[in-house]
């Protein structure tokens, strides 16, 4: 079996050609469709478990979940992707909203979210930093981010909006 380096220490006990053919098996075993494109590995993905490229069909695995939580987690991983790929392919909802692609992710057992790589903790609340302000009815929206507040009206009156900034200290 050979082995691809993963940077510093980590090794990968499966190649890029058992990754395809594995995909391959998983889409005639729960789509009943084959697989026709690529499917390789990127240890250069450090957030998701795999993505899904709309223009070339082809699908790109993330090595450290299966260093760190074995072949049943990515195969569910492998899944999703798939999910992605025949909706697509077939002209359905392939988006993670559409109901087409919740329910097919339902149906053969795919993960809807992968899990978070050891080590790597999950993203940081934001806390807000601005504050719209409506100028007519004084509705107040919360905001972590910067924006162009004329570019915007208010929800509930259609008035005008104003930025202030929040101070950061209490």
């Amino acid at each position: 079996m050979e082995s691809k380096s993963l940077g510093n220490s980590m090794k990968l006990c499966m190649s890029n050609e058992e990754l395809q053919a594995w995909v391959e098996r998983i889409s005639l075993e729960s789509f009943g469709v084959p697989f026709q494109h690529q499917a390789t590995f990127n240890a250069r993905l450090s957030s998701t478990g795999g993505r899904y490229f709309m223009k070339s069909h082809h699908i790109e695995i993330n090595p450290h979940q299966l260093a760190a939580y074995g072949r049943s987690e990515v195969e569910k991983i492998i899944k999703h992707e798939l999910c992605h790929y025949h909706l697509h392919l077939r002209g359905m909802g392939y988006k993670h909203r559409d109901a087409d692609f919740k329910a097919w992710l339902a149906r053969v057992g795919g993960s809807r979210h992968c899990q978070t790589l050891p080590g790597r903790m999950g993203r940081k609340p934001q806390p807000y930093r601005y504050k719209l302000v409506c100028v007519s009815c004084q509705h107040e929206y919360m905001r972590k981010r910067k924006m162009n507040p004329q570019r915007y009206r208010c929800g509930k009156c259609g008035g005008k909006l104003r930025l202030l900034a929040l101070d950061e200290t209490p």
